[in-house]
C-alpha cells in the first residue's frame, strides 16, 4: 500500500480512472437477481468484506509511506467471482479509510495494485484451468489458489515499485538489486494462506466456490464410463 505523498499528481489521477472504470464494469457484471435471492451469498459476500477488512488491518507501516499487508484477493475471486470480489475490495478499503488507515488520493492506485492485479490473475488462471478441464483435484487446488497468490503477490509489488520509480518522488535503497529475492519471502505466505482457505473450501465447502465444477472434480473414480466399460 502506498501513500498519497509519494506518487505523482497524474499516477492518482490515472488510478482513480482505470478503478472507476473497473468497478462501473464489476457492477454491471455483478449477479445482483441471484445476490438477492440468496441469503447464503450475501451472508458470503458480507462475511468476506469483513474478512478483508481485518487482515488488511494487520499490516506493517513504514516511516518512508509505504505499508505491508497480505492481499487474500485470490480465494475471495475464487469464492464470489470477480465482479463481487472487487467490489468486497473496495468495501475493505473503504472501512481502511473511515479508520484513517488510506488515503483517499491514494485509494485507486491502491485499489489497481492489491484489487485489480490479483483479481486479474486469479480469474486468468481459473479460466485456464476451466478450459483445459482437468479431474484431479489438486490441479484446481495448487493453479487457481496456490499459483495465482505467489503470482498476483509478484505483480503487484513490481507494479508498486514500478509506479515508485517512474515517478521518482520515493529514493529507491541502494540495495535494489537484491529485491528479486525477498519477493519469494513475500510471494511464499500469501500463497499458502490463499492455498490453505482454497483448500479448507474445497474439502468442507466446495459449494461455496462459485469457481470449482463439483461435477467434474469430486466425481466417482470407478464410473463405468473412466474405466473404459
Amino acid at each position: 500500500m502506498i501513500a498519497s505523498e509519494l506518487l505523482a499528481f497524474s499516477t492518482l489521477l490515472g488510478g482513480w480512472l482505470i478503478y472507476a472504470l473497473a468497478l462501473l464494469w464489476a457492477l454491471v457484471r455483478a449477479p445482483w437477481l441471484e445476490l438477492f435471492s440468496d441469503l447464503r451469498r450475501q451472508h458470503l459476500l458480507f462475511g468476506t468484506m469483513l474478512g478483508l477488512f481485518l487482515l488488511w488491518l494487520v499490516r506493517r507501516d513504514f516511516d518512508s509511506g509505504l505499508s505491508y499487508h497480505f492481499i487474500g484477493m485470490t480465494a475471495v475471486t475464487l469464492l464470489l467471482d470477480w465482479p463481487l470480489a472487487i467490489l468486497a475490495g473496495l468495501a475493505a478499503q473503504v472501512g481502511l479509510l473511515i479508520m484513517g488507515r488510506l488515503d483517499l488520493a491514494a485509494l485507486g492506485v491502491n485499489g489497481v495494485l492489491l484489487v485489480l492485479i490479483p483479481v486479474l490473475v486469479t480469474e486468468l488462471c481459473a479460466i485456464r484451468v476451466e478450459r483445459a478441464q482437468p479431474r484431479n483435484l489438486f490441479v484446481y487446488i495448487f493453479f487457481c489458489g496456490f499459483f495465482p497468490a505467489a503470482l498476483a503477490t509478484l505483480m503487484t509489488l513490481l507494479g508498486g515499485l514500478a509506479l515508485l520509480w517512474m515517478d521518482g518522488l520515493y529514493p529507491m535503497p541502494p540495495w535494489l538489486d537484491d529485491f528479486a529475492g525477498y519477493l519469494w519471502l513475500v510471494a511464499f505466505p500469501e500463497a499458502f494462506i490463499n492455498g490453505t482457505i482454497v483448500t479448507a473450501l474445497v474439502v468442507f465447502y466446495p459449494d461455496w466456490l462459485e469457481t470449482f465444477n463439483r461435477s467434474r472434480y469430486l466425481q466417482a473414480p470407478w464410473k463405468e464410463s473412466d474405466r473404459g466399460e
